[in-house]
């Protein structure tokens, strides 16, 4: 089985070839809003890497957000096209997921811009709470708290994960969608209120 893992939901364009549990191709290379530029000339590069044709893809995994607008829906698109066409499941993932990995006690911080963070705190793969966006000064890191993202936007260093390996690590939690046409993007919207608490 060949599996075709993508994420195009933050600053990064990760593709990854993963054939019996093992990544045999992958890139992760910063390009925020350059994805859909780079997407195909480097998926390209990997198979021709691989001596595969897109006949040998057996199933895709994408990430579904929350992230850039545009962002997520890049992968996505590219996904269910490919899938409607050859007739291949398509499997998801969330975007903070992915970048926690299997790490325990791993708080995720991801700009949301606007001085504001998507936020979530994860171990063993597993969701501890939900996931929020909040701003960035009312994010609290307890002590041993790893943190993965964009620690800059909390005055920490910024510390980004191989995503290729996350995604073979996380093969468990890939969800695997009934109908390749009703995938959407999951995108997390501040309630006005909290909003408009934090304004004032």
């Amino acid at each position: 089985m060949i599996a075709l893992c993508m994420d195009t939901s933050h600053i990064f364009l990760c593709l990854a070839l993963i054939k019996d549990d093992k990544v045999i191709a992958s890139v992760q290379k910063p390009c925020f809003k350059r994805q859909s530029e780079e997407l195909f000339p480097e998926l390209d590069r990997l198979m021709e890497e691989t001596a595969l044709k897109p006949e040998d893809i057996d199933e895709v995994v994408i990430t579904e957000g929350p992230g850039s607008y545009t962002g997520v829906r890049i992968a996505m698109t590219a996904a269910k096209v490919f899938c409607a066409l050859k007739d291949r499941p398509i499997y998801t993932l969330g975007t903070l997921q992915l970048y926690a990995g299997n790490t325990d006690n791993c708080r995720v911080i991801l700009d949301a811009r606007g001085k504001r963070a998507y936020t979530a705190v994860y171990s063993g793969g597993n969701i501890q709470g939900d996931i929020a966006i909040e701003y960035c000064q009312d994010i609290k890191i307890p002590q041993g708290q790893t943190i993965v993202g964009d620690g800059h936007l909390v005055g920490l260093e910024d510390s980004y994960p191989n995503l290729s390996q996350n995604f073979l690590d996380l093969k468990r939690e890939w969800k695997k969608a009934d109908n390749v046409h009703l995938v959407k993007p999951e995108y997390l919207k501040p309630s006005e209120a909290y909003l408009l608490h934090h304004d004032a």
